[in-house]
């Protein structure tokens, strides 16, 4: 397994789908159901995001060659998604690209049926994620980095599945200022990983900054 690239991509990816700041959403999107209920969100929630993120990492580069994006093209624009998020992050704010606008929340469905919107797409599946996904499966060209994908990728999965299977009990001992730690951390990890993408989007696009 290639562990430079298995770091780097565990690092980004857990940055932005990280259980732990999520947590209060799933709370807040699942308040008022029994916990049997939300144990089965939240399995579901899990499916449809492997599902969902293999889809995006399979068939990301031809969905970009469909429309004649490069993938320099789309590591300028993606990085610059991923880091407004990073910078939401850092300033306590919520993206709006992931957790939704006010008035997309008003909309949101009853408890029992938000696995797939707006838990999986957009809050855990949304603009950073697939960016991420599409950007670092175009980078696993050998296949130890396409098994360091696949592994990073399904061990994060199965986390927020473990999270959010025992959202209850966590949530009792889980205090706010360690969900504000971990979600500036994250950020200020996800605003350098943003930088970076724009930084090799860029050279490749502008080959006169790289010197």
């Amino acid at each position: 397994m290639d562990t430079s690239f298995a770091i780097s991509f565990f690092g980004a990816l857990f940055a932005i789908m990280n259980p732990v700041t999520n947590l209060p959403i799933f709370l807040s999107v699942t308040d008022g159901t029994w916990v049997e209920t939300q144990r089965r969100i939240a399995l579901k929630t899990a499916l449809y995001s492997l599902i969902l993120g293999t889809s995006f990492a399979v068939a990301g580069s031809q969905l970009l060659h469909l429309f004649g994006i490069s993938i320099d093209d789309f590591r300028v624009a993606g990085g610059l998604v991923v880091l407004l998020i990073a910078l939401n992050m850092l300033n306590g704010n919520e993206s709006s690209s992931h957790h939704g606008t006010d008035g997309e929340k008003s909309d949101y469905p009853d408890p029992e049926t938000v696995a797939f919107y707006p838990l999986t797409f957009p809050i855990i599946v949304g603009p950073g994620t697939i960016t991420t996904l599409i950007l670092f499966a175009h980078q696993a060209e050998t296949l130890p980095e396409k098994i360091a994908f696949a592994t990073v990728f399904g061990g994060i999965v199965a986390l927020l599945a473990l999270v959010f299977w025992n959202a209850p009990t966590l949530a009792k001992h889980l205090s706010g200022t360690a969900r504000v730690i971990m979600s500036r951390l994250m950020g200020m990890i996800l605003a350098a990983i943003a930088v970076g993408m724009i930084v090799a989007g860029l050279k490749s696009l502008l080959p006169g900054l790289a010197g």
